[in-house]
């Protein structure tokens, strides 16, 4: 349905349309984020081993991973407020389904929906802020939007820990599962997915100019990925992000409570850093990424990440409390903050009307990195045998070892970066 607003009233309904979408990412990251906090409740409740575990939480970037590209496919053609407001409701329903599952294999099933449910948000997001904004506002826009992912991360840490010790980690993610079926019907009812649908001229009205190849779906994946300056990207984005998926999403609440002795509750506080980093480095880094350019960042990123890693490995045990907060935060500033950049090199590279297509692809990456880490830390730590305290110093220090392999392996990747800073056009969007 299109509802004509006056100039200056489309204008400012295209931050109602941001609100609601950006309140949306809250419930990503709590999603994403919260078995880090309650994964030994579950591994207790179900009986599971080390790699089983890491399947569980895998379960969710997998098909997270798998569901960029036909993503991008359906905010180009479907529409992003249809795209978001149907998988909701498939997110609420397997959040439900893992609250009240009575065996690893139902809750992994639940969790399996969960990913696929809110896996349509970031790049229906950007998708959005494309056809919505100008290229500066694009990535300040997409700062502020990481900056929600960071109060759902904020939610999925400490405060998941207590009201989980208050309702038990069950009822919790039903709870949660309620207020993702509310959010589903906001996006359905308010977000509108281009200017035209309120009656405004589009952001972008110059012609573009793009081959007649990626003038048709299937001819826009095509010219993404035989884009050099694809690979790049992807391959730093699958080790950097991954890496602290991993560690954020699942294997950082394990090592905090096993080696350090830490509770739920405590290791929640740790892993807020993520919240924190969010919130504060990913409009730090959108607007530095608009002055010096994309690559600088993304290698100074990359840099960080190494040292986080190396210091972990080499003192895997022993850290002071404000130590590891304080590592923990360089951590996810390192990878989990980035979200904004990258999605502006993927936009960049290509024509505004596979914005949805190019970020989505690209976007496969970095959860296929967070699945792939996770079972393999898992397998790992499980490896490492066993102590007093549950998994083995050994093992975690292992996790570490192969996180700082990955983190040079990025850098790699990021030398071969193409800057795009320099090829944005202010009347295009891209």
């Amino acid at each position: 349905m299109t509802i004509f607003l006056s100039k200056r009233e489309a204008i400012g309904y295209r931050y109602i349309i941001c609100l609601l979408i950006f309140l949306s990412y809250v419930l990503v990251f709590f999603h994403r984020l919260c078995p880090a906090v309650i994964a030994l409740d579950m591994q207790e409740a179900f009986g599971a081993s080390g790699t089983l575990l890491g399947l569980l939480g895998s379960a969710y970037f997998y098909p997270y991973a798998i569901m960029q590209l036909p993503t991008g496919l359906l905010a180009d053609s479907w529409g992003s407020r249809k795209t978001v407001s149907a998988f909701f409701v498939l997110a609420a329903s397997g959040s439900v389904l893992m609250g009240m599952a009575p065996n690893l294999a139902m809750a992994t099933f639940g969790r399996v929906m969960v990913g696929l449910g809110v896996s349509t948000v970031f790049v229906c997001n950007f998708k959005l802020l494309a056809e919505w904004f100008n290229p500066e506002q694009f990535v300040i826009m997409g700062g502020v939007f990481m900056v929600m992912g960071g109060v759902g991360a904020l939610f999925s840490s400490a405060p998941l820990g207590w009201v989980s010790n208050l309702i038990g980690w069950r009822m919790t993610l039903v709870f949660v599962g309620l207020v993702t079926l509310i959010m589903a019907l906001l996006v359905y009812a308010f977000v509108r997915n281009r200017p035209s649908d309120v009656g405004l001229p589009p952001i972008s009205v110059a012609p573009e100019v793009e081959p007649e190849e990626g003038r048709s779906l299937l001819g826009g994946v095509k010219l993404v990925v035989s884009s050099g300056r694809f690979w790049p990207i992807s391959v730093w984005s699958f080790f950097s992000i991954g890496i602290s998926f991993a560690l954020g999403g699942l294997w950082g609440g394990p090592y905090l409570i096993q080696v350090y002795g830490l509770s739920k509750t405590a290791a929640g506080g740790v892993l807020s850093m993520f919240a924190v980093a969010l919130m504060v480095g990913s409009p730090f880094e959108s607007w530095i990424a608009n002055r010096i350019g994309r690559k600088p960042v993304l290698i100074g990123c990359n840099l960080l990440l190494i040292a986080v890693c190396g210091l972990f490995y080499s003192f895997t045990e022993g850290l002071t409390l404000p130590m590891l907060y304080l590592l923990f935060f360089c951590l996810f500033l390192a990878g989990g903050t980035t979200g904004p950049v990258v999605a502006a090199v993927s936009k960049e590279l290509f024509p505004v009307r596979i914005a949805g297509t190019s970020v989505g692809i690209v976007n496969l990456f970095p959860f296929f990195g967070g699945a792939l880490f996770q079972v393999v830390i898992g397998a790992i730590v499980t490896r490492g045998g066993l102590d007093g305290r549950g998994s083995s110093l050994a093992g975690y220090q292992d996790m570490f070892l192969i996180c700082l392999v990955g983190a040079v392996i990025s850098l790699v990747a990021a030398v071969f970066l193409k800057e795009t800073l320099s090829r944005r056009e202010p009347v295009d969007g891209g």
